[in-house]
């Protein structure tokens, strides 16, 4: 029996897919735990191109259970949409996929007022998507949520579905001035959707404590990033869930002391969406180069990715948050060509201060000045990479000190989005030999 986790150590958009779906090959369950179709996860296939929102990365293994667990928010619309993709393109999901009937459900009206709360919030905002995350999970909190399996009982569902409305309504006639969305068919379309899905709605955290007793490898998949954690990343300007380790018990129902590995994947460098601190940030050409070099766009969202240079200050926290045993690098092909590299090893704060741990206060990481180190770059195209012994002297020796900076092994390196561009390492090894 085993049991691994991989999570994103930035702000999300690490190239979790790609690892996820290459860790599916020795799996039998990969479970996501949180966040909903705000996140995205891009998995290519020879020539073909896959961007998951909701769906787990091992949806595209044959034999393989994908559990959508119950700390994620799920909107109907949006599920049925990701599956009738994927099923026209030949994927049997209805086969390999279940969804923990406790997941709790993402309406209409949620986000409408996600929308408007970010529009109120005018520069205080945080750069929420609009799909309605944060208010469902809100309502999860404040008790009045609607969970999958409530609407299989439809007289429950539609006291439940009242309260919420009349309450939503409310919110919208008397704090925002405005007239509620009309709800006419809200409640007979969420009957047929849960319906459509009732062979695969389970009690997911039973179903994944009987894999592991029985042998089974369970993958977990986390979404978004370690730095957008609700407690531990750059708070406010954070998702409304737990991303990291942490999150995995309470958003599958699997004790947190059965998890026996637990790794992240990080770029080489840094991106970010959205508003919120990111003390490594390039404003200039280099930032532009990144962009371009690295295709740093948003999955689900589209949004161009603010893009830095490494920040060992921000990798070597969640590191130590998420009690890592191993990272993946991944894009490291991505900078091949720049002259020097650039690695953010300390924040001076505004009063002079210099400090290598990362500051809890949101003013103090708001007016940050990052330190940087500068390593010799290189021009060889690493695409073609099957081992370390195929990169060049600088290259390994930038891996080296990342290495050194996160305080944590780093146990693969991808060189390329294709599924055999990335291979395992051990830096100590070579470098040594």
């Amino acid at each position: 029996m085993s049991s691994t986790a991989v999570i994103g150590l930035q702000w999300g958009d690490e190239g979790k897919g790609k690892i996820i779906d290459s860790l599916t090959a020795t799996a039998d369950m990969v479970v996501r735990y949180a966040g909903g179709n705000n996140a995205g996860h891009t998995v290519y296939v020879g020539d073909d191109k896959y961007v998951l929102h909701l769906i787990p990365g091992g949806i595209l293994h044959d034999k393989k259970v994908n559990l959508i667990g119950r700390g994620l928010v799920v909107n109907l619309a949006a599920l049925h949409e990701e599956i009738d993709g994927l099923v026209a393109r030949g994927v049997p999901v209805l086969e390999r996929l279940r969804i923990d009937g406790r997941a709790h459900l993402i309406f209409p009206y949620h986000c409408k007022l996600d929308g408007m709360v970010e529009k109120w919030r005018g520069s205080g905002r945080i750069g929420t998507t609009g799909r309605g995350i944060g208010p469902a999970y809100a309502d999860k909190v404040a008790r009045t949520g609607i969970r999958l399996i409530d609407v299989l009982d439809a007289e429950y569902f539609k006291e439940r579905l009242n309260a919420a409305l009349a309450e939503k309504d409310a919110v919208m006639r008397e704090v925002y001035g405005v007239e509620p969305d009309s709800h006419d068919d809200l409640y007979e379309t969420t009957i047929e959707q849960a319906a459509a899905l009732r062979d695969i709605i389970v009690d997911g955290g039973k179903l994944i404590r009987e894999a592991y007793a029985a042998g089974k490898k369970v993958l977990f998949e986390g979404a978004q990033g370690a730095m957008l954690d609700l407690d531990a990343g750059t708070y406010p300007y954070v998702t409304s869930s737990w991303t990291g380790i942490a999150g995995i018990a309470g958003g599958t129902g699997f004790p947190a002391n059965k998890v026996d590995r637990a790794l992240a994947v990080t770029k080489a460098y840094c991106t970010r969406v959205g508003e919120g601190p990111f003390p490594s940030e390039l404003h200039g050409k280099v930032g532009e180069d990144l962009r371009a070099a690295g295709g740093e766009f948003g999955a689900t969202t589209g949004r161009p990715r603010r893009c830095g240079w490494f920040d060992a200050v921000q990798a070597r926290y969640a590191c130590e948050f998420n009690g890592l045993d191993g990272v993946f690098i991944t894009k490291l092909d991505i900078l091949s060509g720049f002259d020097e590299i650039q690695v953010c090893v300390a924040y001076k704060l505004a009063d002079g201060t210099e400090v290598t741990e990362y500051p809890a206060e949101g003013s103090k990481l708001e007016g940050v000045v990052p330190i940087f180190e500068s390593l010799p770059g290189w021009s060889e195209d690493l695409t073609a990479a099957t081992s370390l012994a195929d990169l060049p002297e600088n290259c390994i020796n930038y891996v080296r000190f990342m290495q050194k900076q996160m305080c944590v092994p780093v146990v693969s390196l991808s060189v390329g989005p294709g599924r055999s561009q990335s291979f395992e390492c051990e830096i100590s090894e070579v470098v040594n030999a």
